[in-house]
């Protein structure tokens, strides 16, 4: 039998999407990138907030219509969360699997060869297992440390979905990223909740797996995800510091707002001088640190002023990367039954606006790049046999600037201070000519590159060098 998987949500719904692969895989299903010849169909869904939720059963629908004899499972949060009532609603769907043990997941496929039927399972543990499928361009993976939240942040569901942290064992996570350079992966993406409480129901600590990561042999980066700044310690900078070259200084630091009111009605104990004071603190010991930041615009009792505070904040401490998101009421979450809510007209007005302030930040930190030598991950190289410029828009959606040639190719990669799929890309002009340079640029190698202009979101370069080839050893299949 054969299955398909349409993907949703986050990097850490990624990792389970790829262990449901492997399971599933393991007990003799067939992969396929094909949904027209799939008999299973499985929606990994995103139950996040109100527009995740529409997408994924929107997905439901246009899937159920463009393949009608595919039997139709349901995984993912909005699974786990809604599980009874989407199998009762929902006759499109032939299941309906949550997110707990994933290791039961091929047992659910053939129950529901006979009958339909919804199943989830306790939050335990964090599930582990063969991933011989990566959702990733080339030479890139992520890797989940912790499995739910106990931060309990006023506005968030995760603690819901995925139940209380659970840090993963330090071995599992040495065993898996050794598997993974092995098999030719490059860039370790760490992942989870809030990675600074890894360790806190155990005896151990991020800094601690940090420095044990850095001592493992071969030739790959760590770029560490998501850590709350309520959480963060200063032994993180100090592992980060004594790991450069491997552990790369780049901090995702959800501070949410600069309004110290909102920060407390958030459930977070932190303001706007605490985290002003940890942005310079990490600068100050790391000048080369990059930092991302989301921002909830339009959470109850957000006022005017309030927002002002943030504006000033973004602007005070100017990270490289910020997302900003209008708050989404989430039923059974502290905030849900808060008064003084904002207008979703409102708090989607003050989301742009806080977007229009970061594009003028990254436009001027990226500008710094200009000149410079990088090392850039390649994830896809471009067909040439269209202008150059169209080509980008069609592959990448990135803006370039058109200085396309007849033989001239064309590649986009990622330096080190570009997370995957959430910040810009680089774009990587060569000689068609340069036989040197065709053969290093494909995607999963690693090459050197001039930045010639920064636009947008991204830089625009052009080859100099291989800096590292594709490894030949993988037997796992990149998907993109």
């Amino acid at each position: 039998m054969k299955f398909f998987i349409d993907q949703h949500g986050c990097a850490k719904n990624q990792t389970d999407g790829e262990l449901i692969a492997g399971f599933l895989m393991e007990r003799g299903y067939e992969f396929t990138l094909n949904a027209d010849e799939a008999d299973f169909i499985l929606i990994n869904s995103c139950g996040f907030i109100q527009s995740a939720k529409k997408e994924s059963i929107d997905a439901v629908y246009d899937i159920k219509k463009a393949y009608p004899k595919a039997k139709l499972v349901l995984t993912g949060c909005l699974a786990e969360r809604y599980a009874d009532t989407l199998i009762e609603q929902m006759p499109e769907l032939d299941g309906v699997f949550g997110n707990g043990d994933l290791s039961k997941i091929a047992d659910f496929m053939d129950g529901i060869k006979k009958q339909r039927g919804a199943e989830t399972f306790a939050q335990k543990g964090v599930c582990g297992g063969a991933r011989p499928v990566l959702f990733n361009f080339p030479g890139s993976a992520f890797v989940k440390i912790t499995e739910g939240c106990s931060n309990h942040c006023s506005f968030c569901a995760i603690p819901l979905i995925r139940g209380e942290l659970r840090s993963r064992r330090e071995s599992e996570i040495l065993t898996e990223i050794r598997r993974l350079v092995k098999d030719g992966v490059y860039e370790i993406n760490l992942i989870g909740q809030d990675l600074a409480a890894y360790g806190s129901d155990t005896k151990t600590s991020l800094a601690e797996l940090l420095t044990k990561i850095t001592a493992l042999k071969g030739d790959f980066v760590v770029r560490p995800l998501y850590i709350h700044p309520d959480h963060f310690t200063d032994d993180i900078i100090e592992a980060i510091k004594a790991g450069e070259g491997r552990l790369l200084p780049y901090f995702d630091i959800p501070f949410q707002s600069g309004d110290d009111a909102i920060i407390k009605a958030m459930n977070r104990t932190g303001s706007f001088k605490k985290y002003t004071a940890l942005v310079k603190k990490i600068r100050s010991s790391l000048p080369s640190a990059v930092l991302r930041t989301t921002f909830l615009t339009g959470f109850p009792g957000e006022t005017d002023e309030a927002t002002e505070n943030t504006a000033q904040f973004l602007q005070k401490i100017s990270p490289d990367w910020s997302g900003c998101f209008p708050y989404s009421r989430e039923e059974d979450t502290p905030a849900y039954k808060m008064k003084n809510r904002v207008p979703a007209r409102t708090a989607r007005a003050r989301a742009e606006r806080l977007e229009e302030l970061q594009s003028a930040i990254t436009a001027e930190r990226l500008s710094r790049n200009v000149g410079k030598e990088l090392n850039v991950l390649i994830e896809e190289v471009v067909t040439t046999e269209q202008p150059v410029s169209q080509a980008a828009a069609e592959n990448s959606g990135h803006a370039i600037t058109d200085n396309s040639a007849n033989n001239e190719g064309l590649a986009i990669g990622r330096a080190w201070f570009q997370a995957p799929e959430v910040d810009g890309s680089v774009v990587i002009r060569y000689d068609l000519d340069d036989v040197t340079a065709v053969s290093a640029i494909v995607p999963g190698a690693v090459v050197t590159v001039k930045v010639l202009a920064s636009t947008g979101v991204d830089l625009d370069s052009r080859f100099i060098k291989n800096y590292r080839k594709t490894s030949k050893k993988s037997e796992r299949k990149f998907i993109f």
